[in-house]
């Protein structure tokens, strides 16, 4: 099973940009489908973004669409989300999860904190 870990977080303004990065190890990265959830304090763990195995079809939170764009690169075993006019209300953790299928996630990072300054 592949192990994911992400990075790229932190502090920046509205308006601002910041890149995520979700690094995959143990199995094929290609073999999975990868996607980028997000938890605000005291709501529940929402999608933010998906894209398939060799990133031809992604899809997007209304809330992200036109900011946000996810990515990837399997040659390196890494995933993005790159995160553009940012405001306060996409504060939060952000999670990197991966499946084998487009049914369910099998496994998630750890997530990483992001938070926009008003």
């Amino acid at each position: 099973q592949v192990q994911l870990v992400e990075s790229g977080g932190g502090l920046v303004q509205a308006g601002g940009s910041l890149r995520l990065s979700c690094a995959a190890s143990g199995r094929t990265f290609s073999s999975y489908v990868m996607a980028w959830f997000r938890q605000a304090p005291g709501k529940e763990r929402e999608f933010v973004a998906r894209i398939t195995w060799e990133g031809r079809s992604t899809t997007y939170a209304d809330s992200v669409k036109g900011r946000f764009t996810i990515s990837r690169d399997n040659a390196k075993n890494t995933g993005f989300l790159q995160m553009n006019n940012l405001k306060p209300e996409d504060t939060a953790v952000y999670y990197c999860t991966a499946g084998a299928t487009l049914l369910k996630w099998d496994v998630w990072g750890q997530g990483t904190q992001v938070t926009v300054s008003s």
